[in-house]
């Protein structure tokens, strides 16, 4: 359980640094490849063992790798323009309401079971995180189908994400290879990054300054950790998959609303208040049956 627990502490601090981002004025675009390289070099440090070039593409997940890490670039940089212009909660909603798509990939391609007390904890945490986002004037995300893009986009991509870090933690993954994984995906990531950088700026694309390059670091430390302990935690046999992502998307939102409160106060609403009760009772739902 302490594998999950620090995922979920490392990708709620995703969120915060997202929003400092924003105060700081700093390139978020630029500062997410050098998150990316930043994760990759801590995953390579985590590894601890040689790695040989020409072995890699021999690995049953590196396909899987290069392909998510295409895929992180674009939801990140989703992720961070939701965080700064509807704010850290609904950036957060919109990422963790995915949990449905991977658990209902957990119940369809691994037969995995859920008890009625354990399906009552998943639908409480859907409302859960549906209460915990709405803001203080009572409208929560906003209507307006230009607004609801942005979250809907978040949404669909993190699910993908998610399903498919499951898919290749079940079928294609050694446990010591771990690390080796993550950081690799978050190489690829950071490529095609770089890429699109020249592609978009071919002149403005060596403009890293020295705010850039810190924050990037300060957000690929976690960024590494949060997928290294999400995939430890699927490991978990007390837990199934459906009830891991659960868990871990349910308390990411209670602790980026409650971040939003102490570091940029935003304000909590009687129905932030109970979304945040619903998701301490599907917490324990979960986990304690």
């Amino acid at each position: 359980m302490w594998d999950l627990i620090w995922s979920i502490c490392c990708s709620s601090i995703i969120f915060v640094v997202f929003k400092l981002f924003d105060t700081y004025g700093v390139d978020t675009f630029r500062a997410i490849i050098v998150n990316y390289f930043t994760a990759l070099g801590v995953g390579l440090l985590v590894y601890q063992q040689p790695v040989f070039l020409q072995e890699l593409p021999q690995k049953p997940w590196f396909a899987g790798a290069l392909l998510l890490g295409s895929f992180f670039i674009l939801i990140f940089n989703l992720m961070a323009l939701t965080s700064q212009r509807m704010g850290v909660s609904v950036a957060s909603v919109a990422t963790k309401m995915s949990l449905v798509i991977p658990v209902v990939a957990g119940i369809a391609l691994y037969k995995e079971q859920i008890s009625p007390v354990q399906a009552t904890g998943i639908t409480l945490a859907l409302a859960a995180v549906y209460f915990t986002s709405m803001k203080s004037g009572g409208r929560g995300i906003r209507k307006e189908l230009r607004a609801l893009i942005l979250p809907a986009l978040v949404f669909l991509g993190s699910g993908v994400i998610d399903t498919s870090i499951k898919y290749l933690q079940h079928t294609r993954i050694p446990q010591v290879e771990y690390p080796l994984f993550s950081a690799l995906v978050f190489g690829f990531a950071g490529t095609t990054g770089i890429l699109l950088l020249f592609f978009k700026k071919p002149k403005g694309a060596t403009r890293f300054n020295g705010v850039t390059i810190l924050g990037g670091i300060a957000l690929g430390v976690p960024n590494f950790f949060s997928i290294y302990f999400l995939l430890r935690a699927l490991q978990f046999e007390g837990l199934n998959s459906a009830s891991i992502f659960t868990l871990n998307n349910v308390a990411i939102v209670m602790l980026t609303t409650l971040a939003g409160i102490v570091f940029f106060k935003e304000k909590l609403s009687l129905k932030n208040w109970m979304g945040i009760f619903l998701a301490v009772i599907s917490i324990l739902l979960i986990s304690l049956f």
